[in-house]
């Protein structure tokens, strides 16, 4: 891709996510119940704020993420939101 014979360097979405500077493990609790729960949230908070939240959603759910809070979200809200998605449900 060039621009008056330029080239633009295409950037990834993910070099402008919130979550570049947390501890990665936060998004990767162990369970979603009891002290999970709490880190979870943490972990949301980053995503709620973070201005690439939508296309990390979007990669999860594209590449069936089982794992982690991507986007925002737990492996069980996204499996509902594929669910919801294959029945046509918005």
């Amino acid at each position: 891709m060039s621009a008056q014979g330029n080239v633009i360097p295409i950037i990834h979405w993910s070099l402008r996510s919130s979550c570049l500077t947390e501890d990665p493990e936060l998004f990767f609790p162990v369970t979603f119940e009891g002290p999970g729960r709490a880190q979870y949230e943490r972990a949301k908070a980053v995503c709620h704020r973070c201005p690439v939240r939508l296309r990390c959603l979007e990669y999860a759910l594209s590449t069936h993420q089982m794992y982690g809070v991507w986007g925002g979200t737990s492996p069980d809200e996204r499996r509902a939101a594929m669910s919801a998605s294959r029945r046509g449900v918005r």
